[in-house]
């Protein structure tokens, strides 16, 4: 159904306020061009040059750039050794790649719910899911939002288990001091489109060990003990397949982008931070609305700006509030629907909605506005004033 815009029917704006452009200038245009003009476009120096530059920014000993954060969490499972019969605790409340790598390893993802308001799974659903074949852990940053990995990783370590960060939103965020990613256990991030940094489609793991991250090179691309770019560098062109690996690999396309995205990841986190600020100050006028919490000791990475709003306080519901916004030229979307609802969770495991009642009834509030560093101050006062306008004019 399509919603008018309100007020006397003038839009907010003339233009649509796109939801999650890439942060793209022509420092990256010009790095890819030089890539192109190298004539060496698949993985080489520039993965290798990011691989460095990422691990020193995160303060990790190891980073291995992939084709996705997909690929990472997947490797990350097979590498640590998870498989048939094993059981992968996370949360319902994240994008199904990372539930989805758990079944590809050959194990079972069990579910654990997550806090109120937070959206992050929370340690005390995780203790009660632990059995005799849990063999590990991946929590999500959701957001950009630290999960609360203290109590994460003593839970793991009282029993003997994994922990495998899924970092795909916390580029740049914090936890107590310590940028994610600097942890000892394994930390996928995505780079995707609509990242903070991007390289179009690609992630990466970074480690504190070596064997793990030796290990993860070698499962990305077919298991081959001397690569292309390794072959130039070294000659000779003898080469072993060791393990039966994987077409999972990063490209110096994509590595070029990375490497110009990430001297900007900290100065864009700021801009995001006070966009989030600015929306927050509003929402918190109503009752009715919950701006997104932060926990103490935690900084944000700003990815995702979720919103919860009690429907039963206004007159329209989710679609048509996201409907209104839209027709004010403001684009918005939802994060997420919960794995545990999707169609083949319901059919193969038998998942009822309330089943995990908190990451239900969060989905059920939940609307993401747009937050990225290239908005201009007209951008955010436009969403301000929609969302101003809509909150006002539909609550009851």
């Amino acid at each position: 159904m399509t919603v008018p815009a309100i007020e006397g029917g003038t839009p907010v704006r003339k233009t649509v306020l796109s939801f999650s452009p890439p942060d793209i200038h022509d420092k990256e245009m010009d790095a890819v061009r030089r890539v192109l003009q190298s004539k060496w476009i698949t993985s080489g120096k520039e993965c290798k040059k990011f691989e460095s530059l990422l691990s020193k920014y995160v303060g990790s000993e190891h980073a291995v750039v992939l084709g996705s954060a997909t690929a990472g969490l997947f490797l990350s499972l097979k590498i640590e050794g998870i498989g048939d019969d094993d059981e992968v605790i996370t949360t319902p409340y994240t994008f199904a790649a990372t539930a989805n790598v758990i079944l590809h390893a050959g194990a079972h993802p069990v579910f654990a719910d997550i806090e109120d308001e937070s959206f992050l799974i929370s340690p005390e659903q995780i203790r009660k899911k632990i059995t005799a074949r849990t063999k590990a852990i991946i929590p999500v940053h959701y957001g950009g939002h630290p999960a609360e990995l203290d109590a994460i990783r003593d839970i793991a370590q009282k029993h003997s288990l994994i922990v495998i960060e899924d970092a795909a939103h916390a580029i740049g965020a914090e936890y107590h001091g310590y940028k994610i990613g600097s942890g000892k256990n394994p930390t996928v991030f995505s780079f995707h489109a609509v990242k903070n940094v991007t390289t179009a489609e690609g992630g990466a793991v970074t480690t504190d060990d070596e064997a793990f991250a030796n290990e993860l090179r070698l499962y990305s691309l077919h298991g081959q003990t001397k690569d292309a770019y390794s072959k130039l560098q070294l000659g000779g062109w003898e080469y072993d397949i060791a393990v039966p690996g994987y077409k999972f690999n990063m490209t110096d396309i994509q590595a070029a982008l990375g490497i110009e995205q990430l001297k900007r990841v900290d100065e864009n986190r700021v801009k995001r931070e006070k966009i989030a600020k600015q929306y927050s100050d509003l929402l918190n006028a109503f009752d009715f609305v919950k701006p997104p919490s932060i926990k103490e000791g935690t900084t944000h990475g700003w990815n995702l700006y979720p919103l919860l709003i009690d429907f039963s306080a206004m007159k329209i519901d989710r679609n048509r509030f996201i409907d209104a916004l839209g027709a004010e030229n403001i684009s918005s979307n939802v994060h997420f629907k919960p794995v545990h609802i999707m169609s083949y969770y319901r059919k193969t495991f038998g998942y009822k909605p309330l089943d995990f009642p908190v990451a239900y009834s969060l989905f059920l509030r939940e609307v993401s506005l747009p937050i990225y560093p290239q908005m201009n101050r007209q951008d955010i006062n436009d969403v301000i004033e929609a969302l101003s306008r809509i909150l006002h004019y539909y609550k009851k």
